[in-house]
Order: structure tokens, then sequence, then C-alpha cells
């Protein structure tokens, strides 16, 4: 399994490509995608790019209207 980048030696996150039905592997730093037999297949798009910020940014907006003693871990009943 492609966990680590063997150009840069950064880890890699599983990203799900719906079109082509597979699971890629992202090298965040050298923006490459990789499949489970590690071999490169394909750099990242700018439309890939801004997907990805988009949803970053939707997530951090949804967990901002959480109330803060929601977000904490809630203690054992002893």
């Amino acid at each position: 399994m492609p966990v680590f980048c063997k150009q840069c030696d950064d880890r890699r996150l599983p990203i799900f490509q719906y079109s082509e039905k597979i699971t890629l592997w992202l090298c965040e730093k050298c923006e490459n995608f990789v499949d489970p037999n590690d071999i490169i297949i394909r750099e990242l798009t700018e439309s890939e790019k801004d997907g990805i910020s988009a949803k970053l940014e939707k997530f951090s907006n949804d967990t901002m209207s959480i109330p803060p003693e929601k977000l904490s871990r809630r203690k054992g009943v002893n």
C-alpha cells in the first residue's frame, strides 16, 4: 500500500475517484496520484485543488456553528 511517497517521503492520503471507481493515493507535497501498486497515474488538477479547498472551507464553516460544549469530549459517569 503506497502510504509514503517515494519522491519526498511525505504521507499520502487515499482519495476515492468517483469517475474511475477506484481509490488513488495523493501526495499533497508532490501533488501526484498513485495507484495501489505505487505507480504514478497523474497529477492533481486545478479543478481538483479548488474542490478540495471548497470542501475544507465548508467543513470548517460547519464545525464553527457547533457550540464549544458539544465539541468537548464527554466524561464518563462514575
